[in-house]
């Protein structure tokens, strides 16, 4: 990835990862639990969401991880299920976000044409800026989709490992054994997605899918 595909990721990664991560500790306050409050967790301040190596990760290499949320179930007044729903909240946050991409994109593209049609700009600085922020707002929508889908797979320590758990009668030994494994699992088909360019996880595939109909297209 070269410097300006990272410049241009940046917002999406960072908006999301944030709103993600504040989703979490939102969900598990508003069902009974303030640790994550109480730990600074329920804001918007990237700084407080945002792991450094996870975040680097996420650039350089593809794939990466934000600091997580911590909540105590005992203060859940049904920790099974509100578990699944604290774990939901994140990735469901990010699939708003990106439809929110989607039409500030539909937005940005039409703002552009109302103005070159009363203005008749013929900027090339104009249409460089236009151009950027449009491709911007669409890696937005592409990364908070790749978010979405992502942490919704069933594998530890992913969110949908968490949903998964809440509708099996397991012990808490065994969940805990199956973090252990599900960890280094998917570190491991994390790389050799990326350095074989193998598909086992069809993240992008699965993006395409859901914004290729919605997302705005350049017609000139």
């Amino acid at each position: 990835m070269n410097w300006q595909s990272i410049l241009i990721s940046l917002p999406g990664i960072i908006i999301g990862l944030t709103v993600h991560e504040y989703f979490h500790a939102l969900a598990a306050h508003m069902l009974g639990d303030h640790t994550a409050r109480e730990m600074g967790r329920l804001t918007f301040n990237p700084l407080k969401h945002i792991d450094i190596i996870g975040f680097l990760f996420i650039i350089f290499a593809g794939f990466g991880w934000a600091k997580p949320v911590h909540f105590n179930p005992e203060n859940l007044s049904r920790p099974r299920r509100d578990k699944a729903i604290i774990a939901a909240a994140g990735p469901l946050s990010n699939m708003a976000l990106a439809l929110i991409f989607v039409a500030a994109n539909w937005g940005w593209l039409a703002l552009h044409l109302h103005v070159l049609d009363i203005t008749s700009i013929n900027s090339n600085a104009y249409v460089y800026f236009f151009f950027y922020f449009f491709i911007i707002l669409q890696s937005g929508a592409a990364i908070n989709t790749g978010l979405f889908i992502f942490n919704l797979f069933p594998i530890p320590p992913l969110d949908g490992s968490h949903i998964a758990f809440s509708g099996l009668n397991l012990n808490q030994e065994t969940e805990l054994r199956i973090m252990k494994i599900g960890a280094p699992l998917l570190f491991i088909i994390l790389i050799i997605q990326n350095r074989a360019g193998i598909t086992i996880l069809p993240i992008r595939e699965l993006i395409n899918l859901i914004l290729n109909p919605i997302l705005p297209r350049l017609g000139f």
